[in-house]
């Protein structure tokens, strides 16, 4: 790895996070890229909020060991399961000058912005909604503007994507079974977060279910990329230690031929990727 390689690290389970990915790059086409999908251990969703720690841990780590001074957990399971302990008992040990951030805080600031009337729907894997973290930021973070917040597990929804069923009846028999229920919990939902970063591939026919066209769909590859463009532009101390030269890296700690036809798919173009161990 060249020494003036110093790259945001964006770290995922699987391959939800290249969702973030390719908005980061569209939106900060500058900056250089490492991507690190622990495909060999995912799902995290339905493991213990210690082992998810010790698992993302070992990735910043790893990620900070490659030349990263900022990483971003592209990883809602992580974000709600990991990023506090890391944040607060972790760098101010290993690396007090790095940072560390998540796919929530910006998501739900977001949602506080936008509802008109407080009523917040959220659309997650089981892990995240047991987890209660939307709920938790949302009353933190949204100026005491969300008054209601209703979640829904929706399990079938990542192998759908993972499955290549984007688009099939039974695809969308799921999809519109879970946006149905989150709308019977409280038909005045008048903004939806997509808690998953896989979910957004499946958009066209979230839409085409949602009881209300006007509601706002929260996508969290912009408003990560927007907000993290912000952050860089507050934290110069940060953004001199990132490098700029509009490269981007891959790594799967799993079978490298599977993770780069897969991650074709969510990122629209050819990949090439290296196999890594944690």
């Amino acid at each position: 790895m060249s020494t003036d390689f110093h790259p945001i690290g964006v770290f995922d389970s699987g391959y939800g996070g290249l969702t973030v990915l390719k908005e980061l790059v569209h939106y900060l086409p500058q900056y250089d890229f490492i991507y690190l999908g622990d495909n060999a251990r995912t799902p995290y969703g339905t493991r213990s909020f210690n082992v998810v720690y010790e698992y993302t841990l070992e990735a910043v780590k790893k990620l900070f060991d490659m030349g990263c001074h900022l990483v971003v957990l592209a990883c809602n399971t992580a974000s709600a399961k990991a990023l506090r302990s890391i944040q607060q008992n972790d760098l101010p040990r290993i690396a007090p000058h790095k940072r560390v951030l998540g796919v929530i805080r910006p998501s739900v600031e977001v949602a506080g912005e936008i509802t008109q009337n407080g009523h917040v729907g959220v659309l997650a894997t089981s892990g995240t909604v047991a987890s209660h973290s939307y709920p938790i930021e949302l009353e933190k973070w949204s100026d005491g503007r969300v008054k209601m917040v209703s979640q829904q597990a929706c399990p079938m929804w990542v192998p759908l994507v993972e499955n290549d069923e984007i688009g099939t009846p039974g695809a969308d028999y799921f999809i519109e079974k879970n946006v149905l229920q989150l709308f019977a919990q409280d038909p005045k939902i008048d903004s939806l977060i997509l808690g998953c970063t896989h979910y957004p591939l499946l958009i066209d026919s979230i839409r085409k279910y949602l009881p209300n066209p006007a509601v706002n769909v929260i996508e969290q590859g912009k408003i990560v990329s927007e907000k993290l463009l912000d952050y860089l532009h507050r934290h110069s101390e940060i953004d001199k230690f990132c490098s700029k030269g509009g490269r981007v890296v891959y790594y799967t700690t799993e079978q490298v031929e599977l993770f780069e036809a897969r991650a074709q798919q969510f990122m629209g173009q050819a990949v090439n990727a290296q196999k890594i161990h944690l």
